[in-house]
């Protein structure tokens, strides 16, 4: 496994994030094709013993349960000063008033319940999930601040926003002498890479690290688009994404395969390098739902396309409308 720093720290990542939105419960969470903890913690070990320190979970997910069975799978497995961890917040935990959102009251109270479930005194990273319309995001800024000096969390993060939401929170931090964000949870993938317009570029004039998810397009990059999976029949939010452009996207999808075909490796190599030898990203975030996911992911961090292999797996793409901020 190789490994590289988070933004402008000193902080050591593996290049391979694994992503816990696949752990959890499939009878209480939007998502039908989650595992329970029993299935979840091989993964976890597996991806350990592959040497990927880093893992991502949300308290959105599956309401919480992701963050417990990840916080118990770590626990058991690893050392804690080795690992990195990172965690979001932003999402409706219950019905009613302040249920979710930026605001203080909801950053201070989540992070105190994502640490009981992750069964930990701190989280390394610790992510705003989207953009609060509803909250002045300097109330939000100097809470995620107040959370690090409080040692609750050692750096902060952002994900799936406008570039210029981001640059607002970032140069509110630096205006007050608040804690500055050191990652960029983005959107980014062969299919999808409307991100390069502004939020890269914007990003490592910052030496923001990005840590893109959904780097295989909720697994249309790592099969044809005639394979069907329990997840690509339930999962609406990745339909949402993905299927109003998917005879657009065919082209690039088939070229992914066609080099795999020609290097003798699986299309998640493809896709996976073309990430990894992207300027800025340090760490793409990979669900994982069998061993044989976490350990191709794993292998591909040692697989280098060419500069002729990138310009052929890029030059179909077209413009795509905006998704993931919602």
């Amino acid at each position: 496994m190789e490994y590289t720093k988070l933004g402008n720290t000193g902080m050591d990542v593996s290049r391979i994030c694994l992503g816990a939105m696949s752990f959890g419960d499939p009878e209480k969470w939007i998502h039908k094709w989650v595992l329970n903890e029993e299935k979840s913690r091989p993964i976890i070990k597996r991806a350990l013993e592959l040497g990927i320190n880093f893992f991502d979970t949300a308290n959105i997910y599956s309401l919480g349960k992701s963050e417990e069975i990840l916080g118990r799978a770590l626990k058991d497995y690893a050392n804690r000063d080795e690992i990195v961890v990172a965690t979001k917040v932003h999402g409706q935990m219950f019905e009613g008033p302040n249920g979710g959102g930026l605001s203080r009251k909801a950053i201070l109270s989540q992070i105190d319940q994502s640490l009981k479930r992750l069964q930990m005194d701190y989280v390394d990273l610790y992510i705003i999930h989207r953009w609060d319309y509803n909250t002045p995001i300097e109330e939000t800024v100097e809470a995620l601040h107040d959370i690090v000096k409080s040692g609750k969390a050692r750096y902060i993060g952002a994900s799936s926003m406008y570039a210029w939401q981001f640059q607002k929170a970032q140069n509110i931090a630096k205006q007050n002498g608040w804690t500055e964000f050191i990652s960029m949870q983005n959107h980014l993938n062969l299919i999808y890479r409307e991100e390069e317009r502004e939020m890269i570029p914007y990003s490592l004039s910052e030496g923001v690290s990005l840590t893109p998810y959904s780097p295989l397009a909720s697994g249309r990059l790592t099969r044809d688009l005639s394979v069907q999976t329990k997840r690509t029949e339930t999962d609406s939010i990745a339909r949402s994404k993905y299927d109003e452009t998917a005879d657009k996207d065919r082209l690039i999808i088939e070229r992914v395969a066609q080099l795999a075909e020609h290097y003798q490796v699986s299309r998640v190599h493809i896709a996976l390098a073309w990430l990894l030898q992207k300027e800025g990203v340090a760490a793409p975030i990979v669900g994982a739902t069998k061993l044989e996911h976490i350990e191709t992911a794993a292998a591909a961090v040692d697989f280098r396309l060419t500069p002729e292999d990138i310009i052929f797996l890029e030059e179909p793409y077209i413009p795509h409308g905006i998704v993931g901020f919602s």
